[in-house]
């Protein structure tokens, strides 16, 4: 199965500690895929300065199909980071070239050659869910923390793997999921932090821990997870065993500084 990730990228720039990461939900995922042997196509925006030339220097690395992936004139987005012990804050975000991007028909037709696109909350691609639902492409979504977002319910049709976070297993979020599940997509799953996860496939719920190990960092262990998730797909994997599969990636994210 061949999979593409479209949208968010930018990098993450830690002045006081003198480090930029490329990152973003797409460059994550993909490079989690690219490292578990699976094929996957990134489909974005860069710009044409010194963190974009940073941005395509690192992802050419990796055995990533950048055909689609495209630098224009411009800045590339840039989250500003900082440390408060060891924990991360996102102190400022500048979207650049991000703030233009939209798929055009030649964009379309590639993502349609693939069997599996992953996108996000932050991808800018909502409006054209619908137009690669008709396809027959599989469509994973990561919603992240915005269970109540008013778009949510519109974009939830167009979904066939919808990803939620949440803090834990309680009556709101098992009904939460009954209600997401009717509107469209074949499996729900929520991440819930050190307390494990569980998905919901519209006749029973399942649950998995998490890999208890030391934790250095858990930015980008939703980006693993999920990617982990999406390797189980691949190879034919259940629910369960896809669950356990996102844990697994993510437990190796979470002992290191960088999201990958």
């Amino acid at each position: 199965m061949r999979v593409v990730t479209v949208g968010d990228n930018c990098i993450d720039d830690y002045e006081e500690l003198g480090i930029s990461c490329p990152t973003g939900n797409s460059v994550n995922v993909a490079v989690h895929l690219s490292r578990l042997s699976v094929p996957v196509s990134l489909v974005s925006v860069t710009g044409n300065d010194y963190y974009g030339e940073q941005m395509l220097s690192f992802l050419k690395k990796h055995n990533i199909n950048l055909t689609f992936f495209k630098q224009k004139q411009g800045n590339t987005a840039i989250t500003k980071m900082a440390l408060k012990g060891t924990e991360r804050i996102h102190t400022k975000y500048f979207e650049g070239v991000l703030e233009n991007f939209q798929l055009n028909q030649n964009d379309m037709e590639f993502i349609a050659e693939h069997d599996l696109v992953h996108t996000s909350f932050w991808g800018k691609i909502n409006h054209q869910l619908p137009l690669i639902k008709q396809t027959g492409v599989q469509i994973v979504y990561d919603f992240s923390v915005k269970l109540e977002n008013a778009e949510v319910k519109a974009i939830l049709p167009n979904v066939d793997y919808a990803f939620f976070s949440y803090h834990q297993k309680d009556a709101y979020i098992e009904a939460y999921m009954k209600d997401v599940h009717q509107l469209g997509p074949r499996t729900v799953i929520v991440t819930l932090g050190e307390k494990g996860s569980i998905a919901y496939d519209g006749n029973r719920f399942y649950e998995a821990d998490i890999v208890r190990v030391p934790v250095v960092n858990t930015v980008g262990a939703g980006d693993s997870f999920i990617a982990g998730y999406i390797h189980g797909l691949v190879n034919g994997k259940n629910i369960q065993e896809c669950l356990q599969s996102g844990a697994t990636v993510a437990s190796k994210v979470v002992q290191i500084f960088n999201p990958y």
